[in-house]
């Protein structure tokens, strides 16, 4: 059956962003979707922003689109175009190399649900407001040294 079933994948906060950059995500919730329905060509995550949770740091990919649609909810979009709200309904395309870094913050008091699809890639991500690049699966500090 082409149903998945939500409550039975499941849901961490688990992330890779190493210490201090960790914190701000930490009220970010999410479920892999791909794997639960067999699904291999492409990403495709649901997640839960708690109030004051982040999606990611801000960021951009050098080789990897993303689209994100949201479900439920109210979020911020911060990007170099200043700050956008987002609501149900809405729906977000990041294309791969445009260097326009991106996040979602919760900044209301209910939860914000939202399902983000990409291809995970092998290629750089940069993340402009903090010292940290993602370059051959590791965060590393813009002099080249790894967290």
């Amino acid at each position: 059956m082409p149903r998945i079933d939500l409550d039975a994948v499941p849901q961490t906060n688990a992330t890779g962003y190493p210490p201090p950059y960790s914190n701000d995500v930490q009220g970010r919730f999410y479920r892999r979707l791909a794997p639960a329905g067999g699904i291999t060509d492409f990403g495709a995550s649901h997640v839960v922003l708690k109030p004051g949770g982040w999606s990611s740091q801000r960021h951009w990919h050098e080789g990897e689109d993303e689209i994100v649609v949201m479900i439920a909810g109210e979020a911020v979009l911060i990007d170099d175009n200043g700050r956008t709200p987002v609501r149900p309904g809405d729906i977000l395309a990041f294309p791969k190399g445009d260097g326009n870094g991106h996040h979602l913050i919760n900044e209301s008091d209910a939860d914000c649900v939202f399902v983000a699809v990409g291809r995970p890639s092998a290629t750089d991500c940069h993340y402009p407001d903090i010292d940290m690049h993602l370059s051959d699966g590791a965060y590393q500090r813009r002099d080249g040294t790894t967290y």
